[in-house]
C-alpha cells in the first residue's frame, strides 16, 4: 500500500491511482513487491527538519529516504520537498510534473536497493529513473 500525504504544501495534482500502479510495476521490475509506502510531501523547511534532525545534515535537499523494506517487500517513508523540485525542475530547464515524477521514483528505487552516492553508483540510478519515466510514459499511453 502507497500513502500520500502533506506538510505545508498542497497535494501534488497527480493521479494517484496510476502513480500507485507505476510505482508497483517499478518494484516489480527490480524483483520487489511494494509494502507500506509513506510519501509524504512537505517544503523546504520541513525538508531541513527532517535532514538535521535524523541524519545530521545541515542542508536542503529534494528526497530523504528511511528505507524499512524487508527481503523482497519493500517499505519506508519518503519526504519530498515540493519547493526543491520545483527549483530544481527549473534549474535543470525541465517540467515541474517531470521533475516530481523522477523523484518519487528515486525513492522506490532507494526502497528497491539502489544507492547514488559512490562511485558510478549516480550513473545506475539516473538509468534506472529514466527507465521508469519511460514505464510511466508506457503506461500513460495504454491508458489514453
Amino acid at each position: 500500500m502507497i500513502g500520500f500525504e502533506t506538510k505545508n504544501v498542497e497535494l501534488p495534482e497527480l493521479d494517484f491511482g496510476k502513480v500507485e500502479a507505476w510505482l508497483g510495476e517499478v518494484a516489480a521490475s527490480h524483483g520487489k513487491r511494494i509494502g507500506n509506502v509513506n510519501y509524504l510531501f512537505c517544503d523546504d523547511e520541513e525538508i531541513l527538519r527532517v535532514n538535521r534532525e535524523f541524519l545530521r545534515h545541515d542542508y536542503f535537499t529534494d528526497i530523504i529516504t528511511f528505507d524499512y523494506s524487508r527481503r523482497d517487500r519493500i517499505g519506508g517513508d519518503i519526504f519530498i520537498s515540493l519547493d526543491t523540485v520545483r527549483s530544481n525542475a527549473e534549474d535543470l530547464g525541465v517540467a515541474y510534473d517531470n521533475e516530481l515524477l523522477r523523484v518519487i521514483a528515486h525513492g522506490v528505487l532507494h526502497l528497491c536497493g539502489i544507492d547514488d552516492k559512490g562511485p558510478g553508483e549516480r550513473e545506475i540510478m539516473e538509468a534506472n529513473e529514466d527507465a521508469a519515466l519511460a514505464l510511466w510514459t508506457e503506461l500513460k499511453e495504454e491508458g489514453e
